[in-house]
């Protein structure tokens, strides 16, 4: 079970890839969130916002995380800032629904590390969505229990600015599944073009089976990041009002 209070009062930014991974969250509690539309740097986002908190989806991949994440630090000037979303299983023993806050953010890219004082195990964000035999390599590089694409790139961010960062991802793919090569159907912000992929394996029946099997998948991970999610708001919402500067508990880059 993951540690879920952050010990900083202040606005909670939570930063996911796509609408999909969070909708449960979103449509549970749909009269208290306020949906608006601002632009940051030449790109709109979504944001859905309660009293302390607020949430936006900025695409797959790491340049779109950066650009969501620097987009909510500017016009909300959150406390703590969150990478949510899915993640591939690295260990084995991790199955989908799983949910892991992660001790330490590394990005494969250029091997550096974001520790954090909370939280269990490593996720390590990958350029690409990674299919069973790059998973193993990753574990064996990393010794790391999961991978995503997003989550070093908040965290990069969140250090630029001084705020305190965490992170929390739901397994929707196990170590030996092999996804379909998504990539295609992205478009370059960073979105998953629904229709491309509907399109393409509409006449490809042999996909059948593996794209129903990532829709059930998908469906419970989401599920599941969002029942972690609401836990996260509810406690950081019941914080003090004035935390003194002992109840901080900094991430640190190392």
């Amino acid at each position: 079970m993951p540690e879920f209070a952050s010990r900083v009062k202040g606005k909670l930014a939570i930063v996911a890839a796509l609408e999909r991974e969070v909708r449960p969250l979103i449509k549970d509690q749909i009269k208290n969130w306020r949906v608006s539309e601002k632009g940051r740097d030449g790109r709109k986002f979504r944001f859905f916002e309660l009293e302390d908190a607020v949430l936006v989806c900025g695409g797959i991949g790491t340049a779109a995380a950066r650009k969501a994440a620097e987009a909510v630090i500017a016009i909300y000037s959150p406390a703590l800032i969150c990478s949510a979303g899915f993640a591939g299983a690295l260990d084995p023993a991790l199955k989908v629904g799983d949910v892991l806050q992660p001790q330490r953010v590394v990005n494969a890219a250029d091997c550096s590390v974001v520790s954090l004082n909370r939280g269990n195990g490593v996720l390590v964000s990958f350029s690409s969505v990674a299919g069973a035999e790059q998973k193993a390599k990753l574990r064996d590089s990393f010794s790391a229990q999961a991978v995503d694409m997003e989550a070093a790139a908040v965290a990069r961010a969140a250090e630029a600015h001084g705020i305190e960062f965490t992170a929390v991802k739901v397994i929707s793919d196990e170590a030996d599944c092999n996804l379909p090569a998504m990539d295609r159907f992205m478009d370059d912000r960073g979105q998953f073009l629904e229709w491309k992929f509907a399109a393409y394996t509409a006449v490809r029946p042999w996909l059948w089976p593996s794209v129903v099997r990532l829709a059930r998948n998908s469906s419970k991970a989401s599920q599941a990041l969002c029942e972690h999610l609401r836990q996260i708001i509810a406690d950081q919402t019941a914080l003090p009002l004035n935390p003194t500067q002992a109840d901080i508990i900094p991430g640190s880059t190392r």
